[in-house]
This record gives C-alpha cells, structure tokens and sequence, in this order.
C-alpha cells in the first residue's frame, strides 16, 4: 500500500503533519475531518506521481466498495482545506478518469520531531491523540509475558494475542495494528505512551501467561497510550491440561470487554473536546451512549449526533446504523404517531448502512431489527446470523437472534443464544434486555416461578424501560405474585399511561405460539 511519507511537509503557507495529524496554516491549526486530512497526506506525500483512485479507496477506505461521488466529496473537501478548487487545481490536479496528484511544491519543514512541549499538549487529559486512522480508535495488541515453569504450552503466550488480532481485525469502527509490528514490544518494561507514540495507536492490549505446577492464570489489561490509565483487566484461571480448550473461550471474553470499553471509553474522550471539533467517529460514540438510555429525549439527542456524523461522513455504515436504531427505537417504543414511518426510516438506513460497508455486523444488525417490527421473524434471523457469522462474539446480535427465536417458539436455541450473549457481554448496556428475555423463555417452559425471578430482576437493572418493567409484570402474575404484578404494572404505567397488550404485541410479535397464549391470559387477568 502507498504509504506516507515525511513527517512534516510544507507548501505556501500550509504544513502537513503526519506525526501530529493536523494541518496547520501559518502556524495555526486548520480544522479538517480525519478522512480528508488523510487525504490530503496521501496525496501530498506521493506528489512525484499520480494516486490512483484504487489507491485513494485502499488507503482511505481500507478498500471498501465506494462511490465516484464520494471520492469527489472528499478531493473538493482537501482542495476547500487549503485554499483550492476544482477549477484551479493550484495543488490538486485531477489526472481525468485515472486518479489525482498533488502538484504544488512541497518542502520538508523544520521540525521533524515533535517538540517537549508538543508532546505534553498532546498528552493533557481530555484530549485526543491524533492517529491516521480515519479518526477510529486504534488499538495495539502485544504478546503476552510468560511467566513460570516453561513447556510445551509456552506458545500460548503469542498464540492468544495473535487469534486477538484477527478477531479484532473484524470490527470495521477499530483500527487495529498487524502482529508485525505489535510483537516487536515484548516484555514487562514496555511503556503504553511510547506504543502509543511509535504505532500511533489510542490503546495497547498488554496479557501475562502464568504457569505454575498444574494450573495456569491469564491476565489482560486494556491500557490508554495518552495517560498509560488502566481502562479494564481481568483474570482467567484453569488447569493446564485444559488450557488449549480453554483458549478460544478467554480470547472469545477479552474480545467482548473490549467491545464494550472501548467504545465506552471513547465517549468519556470525546465529552472532554469541544463539539465543534468533534469528528465522524467521536459524534457516533457520543451518539450510541445516548442512544443505549432508552427514552425519548436520549434518543433525540442520538439522532442528532449520528446525523452530525453522517455529515463529516455520508458514507459512514456506522453512524447510519446507528440513525437507524434511533427510529427502530421511536417506532419500539411508540415515540411520535407513526410507527410505520419509523419503520420504513429504520429499514431503508439500516440498508444503506449495508450498502455503505457489507462487512459491518452493526449494519446487518440493524436490518434484522426493522424487519423484527415488520413482523418477518424468519427473516429478520436470516439477518443475525449474517451479523454474528461477520463478528461471533458480536453480544447484540447473539441476543436479538435470541429473543426473536423466543417470538417464534424455538426455545431451545433461543435460550443458548440469551445464555451466550450474557457470557460474551455481562456488562452490555442492553443486558437487562437480555435477562427479560430469558424469563420469556421461562414462560414457554411452563416455570413461572423462575420466570417470575428473572422478570424482576431485568425490571430493577440500570436503562431497563417500560416494556421490561411490563414483562416482569407479567411473569409475576403468572407465578401467582398478584401484589407484585400490580406493583410492576404500576410502575411501567408511569413512563406510559397507554400500555397495554396491544402496544406489547405490535413491538413483540409473537407468532402463534404457546408463550403468546400465556402472556395473553396473563395480560387479561392484569386487565392490559
């Protein structure tokens, strides 16, 4: 792949700085979306010859299927950045047909390393490290320290960290560095800042292997490359004898907490900049932890920030996935008088996400959502198992796939995947669901009592909404909990005065199953 070439490269009075990823015009920084200043470095750095547009599309896209309109979109944007149009074409000539160079004089400036000062800037709390990434989170995985008595399971110690990277490689919203250069850093003494530094990388993924006598003790730890802060770690533990089966098992747990931290951290980054400086990817987190509260005025709010995004970046799968899980939640929930406008949005984005990125589990994630509500169950699994062949350890669509299994009356297989998903995600923001789920699966078995437990506990988890407070409602009531039933049904009355079975049903369209019988007779006997 073309790569980039000089640090800092200067022309009129503009500088490129790869190593602090910005422009700069006479000193001062230039706003400019990720994508465009990548742009902007990869034609610059290669200005003894033309880029081709398959170069600008591997580089920029990572080879992703993508319009002439949007290759355009972003030259206009670099040639708008510094002070060009595409009928000048005073620094970015377009080679017609064929691709574009850059054709202004370029010099080497005078720094070409970053400054102490600099580096002190870039590393204040709040404040992003710039990356080439596309504005993504980066992520670095090393190879695990070994420790103890040496044998033959000695490998597992680069072979763990190595199935990580290719897991992880998975996820289109994560750059992730090659084993290449992430197994040169090896050992205790490796500084998380100087990763963070030479790989240009947000977060590094640091295990210790422990071997001793007849068991074995893995550890991991995500590490922030801006402050070397500790994010999340944990501890596995087995015998030796089984370590090898255990392997996928602790690599499938690592892949699902970062999953789940990464994001969450790059929201806690992002509230600390400034929203006119907010770029496609920091929008779109800030946008899904709104989006994960589940009521009207978050949801709102998510909308608004996935719209933002979308327009750093028309083309960004995520964020028009995540626009379309804001209308699946408007029609889910009944915002707004017209569910099937919600609908109709939630699918045709979902499809355009799609569209927009074919190997993005989130986009096909979102599809079999819309066709949920569309009542094509059948369907809408077809759409989770294509999510979860693209990322198994994917917890969301495990879960859907799950509770959609349960609508349709296949228990058995329902329940593994509600029982997986918690595995994978136990801190997923959705997990109340995922538990609430599961005593609708309780119910089609006949075990009111543990349906009755489960309901209630989804019903007192954080972000759990009217729907699941109703569900513990029922599953009270057909356990013979009365008095709690009321309670239950008190409570989800008070976020929605209408509730009742009909509203439960045209956002949980059950097919004519057992389970659908006896929510009907326990909805009936509450008087929903």
């Amino acid at each position: 792949m073309t790569g980039i070439g000089p640090r800092v490269l200067a022309f009129e009075d503009f500088e490129l700085d790869a190593a602090r990823f910005e422009l700069r015009r006479d000193g001062a920084r230039v706003h400019v979306e990720p994508q465009v200043l990548s742009l902007l470095l990869l034609l610059a750095s290669n200005a003894d010859r033309m880029v081709s547009k398959d170069e600008i599309i591997d580089e920029i896209w990572d080879g992703r299927i993508v319009s002439e309109s949007a290759i355009s979109a972003r030259i206009k944007a670099a040639r708008k950045a510094i002070d060009d149009d595409g009928a000048q074409q005073r620094l970015i000539r377009t080679v017609h047909g064929k691709g574009f160079r850059f054709v202004g004089e370029t010099r080497g400036a005078s720094s070409t390393v970053v400054a102490i000062d600099q580096l002190e800037a870039a590393t204040e709390p709040g404040l992003l490290p710039k990356t080439l990434h596309d504005g993504r989170p980066s992520i670095a995985v090393l190879p695990f320290t070994l420790r103890g008595n040496r044998g033959p399971h000695d490998i597992v110690a680069d072979a763990l960290p190595a199935d990580i990277i290719v897991d992880l490689s998975r996820f289109p919203w994560l750059f992730v560095i090659a084993r290449g250069s992430s197994f040169r850093f090896r050992g205790d003494e490796v500084d998380p800042l100087q990763v963070g530094r030479e790989l240009s990388v947000r977060y590094c993924l640091t295990g210790t292997v422990e071997l001793a006598d007849n068991a074995v003790t893995v550890s991991a730890a995500l590490v922030g490359t801006l402050d070397s802060e500790t994010i999340w770690a944990e501890t596995y533990e087995c015998e030796l004898r089984k370590l090898q089966e255990m392997r996928s098992e602790i690599e499938s747990k690592i892949i699902a907490a970062l999953e789940v931290h990464i994001p969450r951290n790059e929201v806690r980054l992002a509230r600390g900049r400034p929203a006119s400086e907010l770029d496609a990817w920091a929008s779109f987190h800030l946008g899904l932890d709104h989006m994960y509260r589940f009521n009207q005025a978050d949801n709102a709010a998510a909308a608004q920030l996935f719209e933002r995004s979308l327009a750093c970046d028309p083309y960004f799968s995520r964020a028009l996935g995540g626009l379309s899980f804001t209308h699946f939640q408007n029609a889910f929930l009944h915002h707004g008088n017209d569910q099937q406008a919600e609908i109709e949005a939630a699918r045709v984005l979902a499809h355009r996400a799609v569209e927009a990125d074919r190997i993005d589990a989130f986009a096909h994630f979102n599809v079999g959502r819309s066709l949920w509500l569309e009542g094509q169950l059948e369907d809408s699994i077809g759409w989770f198992d294509r999510a979860t062949s693209l990322s198994p350890n994917f917890a969301q669509g495990v879960y859907n796939r799950g509770l959609v299994g349960t609508m349709v009356g296949n228990v058995e297989h329902a329940d593994a995947d509600l029982a997986l998903a918690l595995e994978l995600s136990p801190l997923d923001p959705l997990a109340y669901a995922m538990v609430s789920s599961r005593a609708l699966i309780q119910v089609q078995l006949d075990d009111f009592e543990k349906a009755a437990d489960l309901g209630a506990r989804a019903a007192l988890m954080p972000g759990a909404h009217k729907h699941i407070v109703l569900i513990a409602a029922l599953t009270a009531q057909l356990a013979g909990r009365e008095k709690d039933a009321q309670s239950w049904l008190a409570t989800a009355r008070k976020s929605d005065p209408d509730l009742n079975a009909e509203v439960f049903f045209r956002s949980f369209p059950f097919g004519q199953t057992h389970g659908r019988e006896l929510i009907e007779r326990s909805f009936s006997q509450l008087g929903v």
